[in-house]
């Protein structure tokens, strides 16, 4: 697989850096599917509708997500705080997966509320023999999902230019366009080599981290899951462990990126709900022509 930490300095082909996984895997992803108990004729004649979609439990399926997105996905790694998974398999072989996550900021799209009804879609790939239209089709069986079992109503996604990535599957489900203007404007090197963006410095595993190097007790009370506490803190401790994350963030190598392609979905549980809902985003939001040419 190609190093994510070269993407925005060497990757120069003319399409997708998504596309040129797919391209590198096809051999070998046949190969599996046919010990699998597949044949290539069945792998080439296969459609969207010939797939089990469906949501699974985060814990049941989480290591088995995670090598698919390593293999099949150009960022290479699960986001820091996904909540909904759901899948495409084909005689239970495991072909597509689309990632639901807390947004990397919560936005005011359709309003003050509008943390309560935001999701983002934070990864997403497919197997490299699945039809075309998997991808999309699994992505909107997810939103469609979350409406009917969540009070989640405004799905969020990006696309980096950076990767060569216009959003083609989001113009193909129809997704609102809101322009080249969002996301990180920088990066910062952790030891690993791995380049992350400010979020990861405020995420609950750092923030234990420095507590630790610090010799604070971690209490569990402190945490919800991924969501700290500081409220329960001591004041003086809440702010220190946030002065540790920063000052870490600050000591890491820094480069500036691009900002991302940013796309829209709006829709409620059913017609009425839908247009009341879409109305409320065209109002507060200008929305654009979709972007066609590929780069940086």
């Amino acid at each position: 697989m190609t190093d994510i930490n070269k993407r925005h300095d060497e990757y120069d082909k003319e399409h997708c850096w998504q596309y040129d996984i797919r391209l590198n895997n096809i051999n070998s992803d046949i190969t599996e599917a046919i010990k699998a108990g597949l044949t290539e004729n069945e792998i080439l004649s296969l459609n969207a509708s010939d797939f089990s979609i469906q949501f699974e439990e985060k814990g049941k399926i989480l290591q088995e997500v995670k090598a698919f997105i390593i293999r099949h996905e150009w960022l290479g790694r699960i986001g820091l705080y996904p909540t909904h998974f759901f899948t495409a398999r084909y005689k239970g072989i495991l072909a597509g997966v689309v990632i639901m996550d807390m947004p990397n900021a919560f936005s005011k799209m359709l309003g003050e509320d509008t943390k309560k009804v935001e999701r983002l879609i934070s990864r997403g790939a497919c197997v490299s023999w699945s039809p075309k239209n998997l991808a999309s089709t699994l992505i909107s069986f997810a939103m469609k999902w979350m409406v009917a079992n969540t009070e989640y109503r405004l799905f969020s996604a990006y696309s980096d230019p950076a990767a060569k990535e216009l959003g083609t599957i989001y113009q193909a489900c129809n997704f609102y366009y809101i322009g080249q203007k969002s996301g990180a404007t920088a990066q910062f090197k952790i030891k690993n080599g791995r380049w992350v963006s400010d979020r990861y410095f405020r995420s609950r595993s750092v923030y234990k981290r420095m507590a630790k190097e610090h010799e604070v007790d971690w209490q569990r009370d402190w945490q919800d899951g991924d969501k700290v506490k500081f409220d329960l803190m001591p004041e003086e401790i809440a702010k220190s462990i946030k002065q540790w994350s920063k000052d870490f963030m600050m000591s890491c190598e820094k480069r500036k990126i691009k900002p991302k392609h940013k796309y829209v979905y709006v829709l409620g549980c059913d017609k009425r709900e839908t247009k009341k809902l879409r109305k409320l985003f065209l109002s507060r939001n200008k929305v654009f022509d979709y972007p066609k040419i590929r780069g940086k």
